[in-house]
């Protein structure tokens, strides 16, 4: 099982010209991997999905930062799995805290995301993490078992779709974007504890200020599949450093 790197670019950048740039740069002999030994996937804003699955390669994959849960209808503004895998995306993140916090998404509404994209045969980024406040009141694990549950409620019981179809990222929210990672013996424990309420096979990344200083840590040390990152992936120098360290 190849570790898998994730780059969710957020809502950057602000012209399609720096967003091929980037993935440009990311990818080719110069990046210093082929696919071979780790899977990486550009999850770029929407309206950049299809430029740059038109440059993808067996090195680099493209997905969705989020997807709705019906195939289409008087939604506006929302975007179906369909639309996503026509314009060339394979993975699509869902349930990113930035999504629960900011467009009041539950753990239900990202149930129906995860079930309507696996129907599509997009593969998921499934993103959970406890927050401060529940951290600090000793509910990390409660938080973390309520979310697994309900996002996967019903979800399709097939072992080779779900073990290859979906993979847990595990992102304390307190550490996302905020510099104040989540410590590796902690993230052990998280993973460790995720474990016991997935397949066996199923991929678990780890997110939340991740750079090249600290990836190699979180996949050698805490046990993770791979990483979701974010700032540090629009930096074509720094994430090839980070991707390096999961081979």
């Amino acid at each position: 099982m190849k570790n898998l790197i994730v780059a969710n670019w957020k809502m950057n950048p602000n012209s399609q010209k720096e967003a091929k740039e980037i993935f440009s740069a990311l990818g080719g002999p110069a990046s210093g991997w082929d696919g071979s030994n780790v899977e990486v996937v550009i999850c770029p804003p929407f309206v950049y999905v299809s430029a740059l699955a038109r440059l993808s390669d067996e090195a680099l994959s493209v997905g969705g930062q989020n997807v709705f849960y019906e195939d289409n209808g008087a939604f506006t503004g929302e975007i179906s799995s369909a639309m996503l895998k026509d314009l060339g995306a394979e993975y699509v993140i869902i349930g990113h805290s930035e999504r629960r916090k900011y467009f009041g998404e539950t753990d239900e509404t990202v149930n129906k995301k995860i079930k309507k994209a696996l129907e599509a045969g997009l593969k998921i980024i499934f993103c959970i993490g406890e927050t401060a406040e529940e951290r600090d009141a000793g509910r990390k694990n409660e938080v973390l078992e309520r979310q697994i549950k309900i996002g996967l409620k019903d979800v399709s019981t097939n072992y080779s779709l779900l073990t290859t179809n979906l993979s847990v990222a595990y992102e304390p929210v307190w550490a996302i974007g905020t510099g104040n990672n989540c410590s590796v013996e902690e993230t052990k424990e998280s993973i460790d504890f995720i474990k016991k309420f997935v397949k066996l096979e199923t991929r678990i990344l780890y997110g939340g200020s991740v750079k090249s200083e600290n990836s190699g840590a979180y996949i050698k040390e805490a046990g993770a599949n791979g990483l979701l990152v974010g700032g540090a992936s629009l930096n074509a120098e720094e994430f090839i450093k980070i991707v390096k360290s999961a081979e």
